[in-house]
């Protein structure tokens, strides 16, 4: 048994495959995970991988190819086991080596990148599923700690001072430019770190939804340190 604190409430803890996708997102609960310890040499996989971008997509034969000490070989299964029960399940899961994402510059006192607090959003019923097997680990906010950025009154003057536009169509531009989908920690807001190994699957704003989509974003990387992600 599992005892939440008051900031984890929106958390199903599961302790098996089956139960991590079959459990419903419902009330509170927006997030599943599947705790983890892992054991195995998840960087070596890193070091031995050709990374040239500065997000590198490294599918199932090249993860097969790579020379690995036995401690690798240990960290290589486990991934093939979670992208062969992910595939099995139907997800499409990619393994990602990131040195970092690109920063949005185009909105400098705004930025709409993955490293800002935000919901992911979909026409059609989906969830977003990841684990860190290696470096800087993702960040969820309790719901009732996040704000929705454009209900912040300096942060929707300074947007409608940018906008060019007529009033009915300054809607638009916010949902079209992504604006409307990032939050803002509140003022003593506990967040939550994800952690390494955990599975988690995260409620994904869309039509059929039940449930508050979860707040999320990626970390800061460590300096000189790629992450290991896998994610679909």
């Amino acid at each position: 048994m599992i005892n939440l604190l008051p900031t984890e409430k929106q958390i199903q803890y599961v302790s098996n495959f089956n139960e991590f996708v079959t459990t419903a997102f419902h009330g509170e609960i927006n997030t599943i995970c599947w705790k983890r310890e892992l054991i195995g040499d998840f960087l070596e996989i890193i070091k031995k991988a050709e990374t040239t971008e500065n997000i590198t997509v490294l599918d199932e034969a090249e993860l097969l190819k790579l020379e690995l000490s036995e401690q690798g070989k240990l960290a290589r299964s486990i991934i093939l086991n979670d992208y062969h029960l992910l595939k099995e399940h139907g997800a499409s899961p990619t393994l990602n080596i990131i040195k970092y994402y690109e920063r949005d510059e185009e909105h400098p006192f705004f930025p709409t990148d993955v490293y800002s607090f935000h919901v992911d959003r979909s026409p059609i019923p989906t969830e977003t599923i990841l684990c860190t097997y290696y470096g800087a680990t993702s960040d969820i906010l309790p719901n009732s700690q996040a704000e929705q950025k454009i209900l912040i009154p300096e942060i929707l003057d300074e947007l409608k001072k940018q906008f060019t536009g007529s009033d009915e169509e300054f809607e638009s531009y916010l949902i079209d430019n992504f604006f409307d989908l990032h939050y803002q920690a509140k003022p003593e807001a506990q967040i939550i770190n994800l952690g390494l190994g955990n599975l988690w699957r995260l409620a994904v704003d869309h039509p059929e939804s039940q449930v508050l989509p979860c707040v999320h974003r990626a970390p800061k990387e460590n300096l000189g340190e790629s992450r290991l992600l896998l994610i679909c």
